[in-house]
């Protein structure tokens, strides 16, 4: 079995647990990515991703925020905002019949004007909104808004 069948097969089966890095500067703008992967593919959504079997929570937090900002930042600068549930109809492979269930640790973290991040591939942009926009754009995703209301 290969690892993208078996890691289908855990998204079948139970939630995943994540983690999404909602990134605020110094004007209260958040910072999202336009997703080019399922879930939520083309979508403007937050950084984030899933927590690794085994991984602590402060490792995976350096990790997913290296991985998808360039930028390593540490739990330790971050406040829990909330946890909430993100359910998809589709799943990374774009398998038919095959949800997604999230279980997201949502946490914001503030950001110095002169921060500096190197998107991922995941991304094809990334840009800063001010909230009252995102709220307002149907291309922001309603699960990203969600952490605005």
């Amino acid at each position: 079995m290969s690892d993208n069948e078996k890691y289908l097969q855990i998204v079948d089966s139970t939630p995943l647990v994540s983690i999404d890095l909602i990134l605020e500067d110094l004007q209260e703008r958040v910072l999202l990515g336009m997703r080019n992967n399922r879930p939520a593919q083309g979508f403007w959504f937050v950084p984030g991703g899933s927590i690794r079997k085994n991984e602590r929570l402060c490792d995976a937090f350096k990790r997913i925020s290296s991985f998808e900002l360039g930028t390593e930042i540490a739990l330790t600068n971050a406040a829990l905002v909330g946890v909430f549930e993100h359910i998809y109809e589709d799943n990374y492979l774009g398998i038919h019949g095959i949800n997604t269930h999230y279980v997201v640790l949502a946490y914001k973290v503030k950001i110095k004007d002169d921060f500096q991040f190197k998107p991922d591939n995941q991304h094809s942009e990334m840009k800063w909104w001010f909230k009252e926009q995102l709220m307002n754009e149907p291309k922001v995703h309603q699960n990203t808004k969600a952490y605005f209301v």
